[in-house]
């Protein structure tokens, strides 16, 4: 399609009087965005979850391609989440809606009341989705902390955390939530970004309302106090300089006569920034490598029965083969040599006979690359033969070999290299200590995992991995940098095309490159104007 008609939308979605479907607390909601590309409802994205509340403002928005000579199908599926599995059959239906994209994009905005699977109306709850499209790769930098706020708490002190609105014609509308600090009157909150096209529309002088709140378990979030502010103002933010604002309650300063503020928020930093997409890495040079590593634990079943998970049936294939053509079929096209080094671990390989968990599928430990994505599939047809499944799973060798050539392509201060390692298990890890740490150092590396569940096991240690319920943690309890892993079950994706799979798995290695340059403030090699003027 030619890429005049394209362009990108943003979905910003909120609720009203959901069901309650906790018992001593309320509904904590979030939101499912399905697209029907093909005949079947495929997940594309979620909002955060938001805890104990009924009329619910998402703070993170989708964005989606607009295609004017298509018609987009969309749903938006509202859930009760009480768990930390991303499998939504354990989670309460709280109703949805389907529309077309060209619905919303028409109206701009669209209130309709949750419907039941059967097309019934779910008795209570409406759902808000409002449509933009982006016209501004720009993003605002945000570096804020604040000081002698109110305690709100009778034990301990407040738990605060910021909500940045923009005006609107229909109101002010959340743009930006920031993650709570615990018990601190004098908090810093973590670096952010915000479009500026969510933060402002674009207008430096549109006015942005910034309320600051205690946290409350049971959703009750209660005002510290609020102040108006525009960029303009903002960005004479420095280190030196910092831009100052009064917390001010109205409730508090309308009974005491002498209240003066309930805190300072001070910014630190405030600046406009081009924001690059993954298109503009890729296109400025950015070369994405791909590792695959294949699990030849015994758990697997011996190959040569066709019970086991590695037993290759008449036509060619099992899952493990599957995978990795689906998936190596759409990144090989992203790097330029299609040389790609595959490793198997948990096996028994000649002629010691030791068990080995980061051995070359081609057995050349000098060379591991393999032609192309059927190099990769050949080698492991070559070497199932050739080894003694064995054990145990660990994950950690294979994560840090692949993190040492990550290392190595930092110290270059380039955007020029990315890596993606795809892990084919088929059950639990049994060095989660050390994959754990292997993941917590390899977030701070332009470096991504994918792992791809074949078999029928218990995973629930993988998602745990995902990151998607909370930052995961090493043993020492660092924290990730950002989110790196990806996690999907082979069997979700047994009766759909093969291109499903890779869609679900690689979907979220875009934002994760552009996540990692971000962070570390570097631009395509080959862009000649990293930072827009403000």
């Amino acid at each position: 399609m030619a890429d005049w008609c394209v362009t990108k939308v943003e979905l910003t979605v909120s609720c009203e009087n959901l069901r309650d479907r906790d018992v001593g607390s309320k509904s904590d909601p979030l939101c499912v965005l399905f697209e029907n590309p093909g005949g079947q409802w495929l997940e594309m994205d979620r909002t955060e979850r938001v805890q104990n509340c009924l009329s619910p403002q998402f703070s993170k928005r989708f964005v989606i391609d607009y295609y004017f000579e298509m018609v987009q199908k969309l749903k938006f599926g509202i859930y009760d989440v009480d768990n930390k599995t991303k499998d939504l059959g354990d989670d309460d239906f709280l109703g949805e809606m389907e529309c077309t994209l060209g619905q919303l994009v028409s109206s701009r905005r669209q209130t309709r009341p949750l419907l039941l699977k059967n097309n019934r109306p779910a008795g209570e709850g409406t759902i808000t989705v409002s449509a933009e499209e982006i016209k501004d790769n720009r993003v605002v930098s945000i570096e804020v902390e604040a000081r002698k706020l109110d305690n709100k708490d009778f034990f301990g002190k407040s738990d605060p955390f910021l909500e940045f609105h923009r005006k609107t014609e229909s109101g002010w509308q959340l743009a930006h939530r920031t993650e709570m600090i615990q018990n601190n009157l004098d908090p810093v909150w973590s670096p952010f970004c915000v479009p500026l096209q969510t933060l402002c529309g674009g207008n430096m002088e549109q006015p942005i309302k910034v309320e600051c709140y205690d946290f409350d378990n049971g959703g009750s979030h209660e005002l510290i106090g609020s102040f108006e502010t525009d960029l303009i103002r903002l960005q004479q933010a420095s280190w030196a300089s910092p831009a100052e604002f009064e917390c001010v309650n109205e409730e508090k300063k309308e009974k005491k006569k002498n209240y003066e503020n309930s805190g300072i928020v001070s910014f630190r930093l405030c600046q406009v920034v081009k924001e690059y997409s993954f298109l503009d890495y890729v296109m400025g040079g950015c070369q994405i490598n791909f590792t695959v590593g294949v699990d030849f634990t015994g758990s697997n079943g011996d190959p040569s029965s066709p019970e086991s998970l590695h037993y290759i049936s008449p036509d060619g294939f099992n899952e493990y083969l599957v995978a990795i053509w689906s998936v190596g079929m759409v990144i090989q096209d992203y790097d330029s040599d299609r040389m790609f080094p595959a490793f198997g671990f948990g096996a028994q390989i000649p002629p010691s006979w030791e068990v080995s968990h980061e051995f070359p599928l081609n057995f050349n430990p000098s060379y591991p690359f393999c032609a192309g994505v059927e190099g990769v599939l050949e080698a492991y047809r070559m070497c199932l033969p050739q080894v003694q499944l064995y054990g145990p799973t660990n994950f950690a060798p294979i994560i840090n070999h692949v993190a040492s050539f990550g290392f190595q392509a930092a110290q270059q201060n380039t955007a020029s290299q990315y890596f993606v390692l795809l892990i084919l298990t088929d059950g639990m890890i049994t060095d989660l200590d050390e994959t754990r740490a292997a993941i917590v150092n390899a977030s701070r590396l332009p470096m991504s995992i994918i792992i791809v569940g074949v078999g029928g096991a218990d995973f629930s240690g993988m998602e745990f991995l995902d990151g998607d319920d909370g930052p995961l943690q090493a043993p020492t309890g660092e924290a990730v940098a950002r989110d790196i892993v990806q996690f999907v079950p082979f069997r979700d994706f047994q009766d759909v095309p093969m291109e499903a799979l890779a869609q679900a798995v690689l979907a979220e290695v875009p934002a994760q490159v552009v996540s990692y340059f971000r962070m570390v403030g570097l631009s395509p090699p080959n862009d000649p104007s990293p930072v827009l003027s403000t």
